[in-house]
């Protein structure tokens, strides 16, 4: 009989296992035995603090290596951030040339002129040599010559509302080409004119010259 053959003693085959447990040489489920019963076994636990006492001296040929960081790989793993689906190529396109056009749009609307006012009367007839169009915008009134030239020198063009049975009211002097005064409104009915005044307009309040031309208001 070779001493191979001489069985171990149950301290024997203890320490032995405390052994093997700190070298780390057990399998999962004996190791997972040893821990639960290094809990109650304090004979047994005495083992193991011995040889990790005994085995200690030999960490000292090697250097401290910090722990590597497992957590975001844990957590990737464990909560997967879903994917997007992809777009497809065409959706994309589609997409970014309707908005280009959007934006086309829109810029070409800023840049057109805002709609003119609506003409409310026409003073002078078609075939006359001076003739004025009064527009309403719904805050003012604008009155331009469009055929005609401007009064001598010396003398000043002159516009004027009336009501019905009423007298003139001067709404300014047209000194250039047109005459924007605000006005709430613009009653149908009552007559835009243009009379001939000295420099600096009328000195009575009135007309005191020719009238040059004429027009009524008419409904919007």
């Amino acid at each position: 009989m070779t001493t191979d053959d001489i069985p171990l003693t149950p301290l024997e085959e203890d320490d032995a296992l405390a052994g093997e447990y700190v070298l780390g040489v057990l399998s999962l489920t004996d190791r997972l035995a040893v821990e639960t019963r290094l809990k109650n076994d304090t004979a047994f636990a005495a083992l193991v603090t011995a040889w990790e006492d005994r085995l200690a001296p030999l960490n000292d040929a090697y250097a401290d290596a910090p722990a590597p960081d497992l957590l975001p790989q844990i957590e990737a793993r464990l909560f997967p951030t879903p994917a997007k689906p992809a777009r497809r190529p065409i959706f994309g396109w589609l997409f970014g040339t309707l908005t280009a056009a959007a934006v086309a749009a829109g810029a070409a609307f800023l840049l057109l002129p805002p709609p003119a006012a609506p003409v409310i009367a026409t003073l002078g007839e078609a075939t006359s040599p001076l003739r004025f169009e009064a527009r309403f915008d719904g805050q003012a009134l604008t009155i331009t010559r469009v055929a005609g030239s401007a009064a001598p020198e010396g003398q000043v063009q002159e516009v004027w509302i009336i009501a019905p049975d009423a007298a003139p009211v001067s709404l300014g002097l047209l000194p250039g080409d047109s005459l924007t005064v605000p006005y709430p409104e613009a009653p149908a009915g009552w007559t835009l004119a243009v009379s001939l005044e000295p420099q600096g307009g009328s000195p009575t309040g009135a007309p005191t010259g020719p009238v040059l031309a004429a027009g009524t208001i008419t409904d919007l």
